[in-house]
């Protein structure tokens, strides 16, 4: 999909065509959107193809009079997803008279900025177009770092009162999109840090400024991310070791009663047998030998109580 958007005063005009000042945005595009921009813009075939590959880690890359800015941005998938929250990279290419954003799927960030949610959003000031897309993917980080610490703080809770896996496995999902999240905000910090030692957004101190909010918001991601890929490490093995304490338990339970039912079924298997035994003669030979049976089952039980095998 290709969509090209100019900011007229304080509204984003839809465009039909491509013209200076305008910002296009590229999500999932065909083949047939890309040579067209490419030969309408002279913008370089790889710097539109680039961020499409999934893997791709943030970079920044200058050809001619365009610049390409790979910033990896976060995603969410969906609950069921084996990683609910991953990262894909988000390029960036602008000159002096356009900017040009590609993905590989639509996100929330850049729907976002469509929809004018952002005050003093312009198209035309091309360096702070940049910055703020900067800026909105540390603070959708952070978002979507609250929201994975309030999911595991109610698998926790679950877990204390479950004996089951599928809380430890969700803990385990999260902690996979912990680390893709901590991998793609180191490599988000260093090109930052890059930018910030290069001259290009030191024109105007408001860009310079923009540029120092989006560093610390993503450093502040960063350790955020930290304490929570270490916490949810040491909760998932703390668990992971209850679960399989209350196994034992369970275990060592059932264990204890069937050796405790052996007594009456071993009584029942000696007077089966055709043989001379105790109180065949007598007419209370069944009570007898049922009161044998419940004397051992009791002392059984006191035994293993007594040494907490129950």
């Amino acid at each position: 999909m290709m969509e090209i958007y100019k900011s007229v005063g304080s509204e984003l005009k839809l465009l039909n065509d491509i013209i200076p000042g305008c910002w296009v945005r590229l999500d999932d595009p065909n083949p047939a959107e890309i040579n067209d921009l490419h030969q309408k813009t002279g913008i370089p075939h790889d710097f539109l193809t680039a961020p499409l590959d999934t893997d791709e880690l943030a970079r920044t890359e200058r050809e001619d009079s365009f610049t390409l800015i790979l910033l990896r941005i976060p995603c969410f998938r969906g609950k069921e997803d084996p990683v609910p929250y991953n990262t894909i990279p988000l390029g960036i290419v602008f000159d002096n008279e356009i900017v040009v954003t590609i993905c590989s799927v639509e996100t929330e960030l850049v729907r976002e900025m469509t929809v004018g949610s952002l005050r003093n959003f312009s198209t035309a000031k091309r360096n702070r177009f940049v910055l703020r897309i900067f800026l909105r993917a540390a603070t959708r980080y952070l978002q979507y770092l609250r929201v994975i610490n309030k999911a595991v703080e109610a698998a926790e809770d679950r877990l204390t009162e479950a004996q089951r896996n599928e809380e430890v496995l969700q803990l385990l999902k999260f902690e996979k999109s912990l680390t893709y999240f901590m991998t793609a905000l180191r490599g988000n910090d260093l090109l930052m840090a890059r930018l910030q030692r290069s001259q290009m957004f030191q024109e105007y101190p408001e860009d310079e400024d923009l540029l120092e909010d989006a560093v610390i918001e993503m450093r502040q991601a960063i350790a955020m991310n930290e304490v929570a890929l270490g916490i949810l490490g040491h909760l998932t093995e703390a668990f992971s070791s209850i679960i399989s304490n209350n196994l034992n338990v369970v275990v060592k339970f059932l264990t204890g009663i069937t050796i405790i039912l052996t007594f009456p079924t071993m009584i029942a298997s000696f007077y089966g047998m055709n043989v001379k035994l105790p109180f065949e003669d007598s007419q209370f030979a069944f009570i007898l030998v049922s009161a044998i049976s419940v004397g051992l089952i009791l002392a059984g039980l006191y035994v293993f109580s007594r040494k907490d095998w129950l």
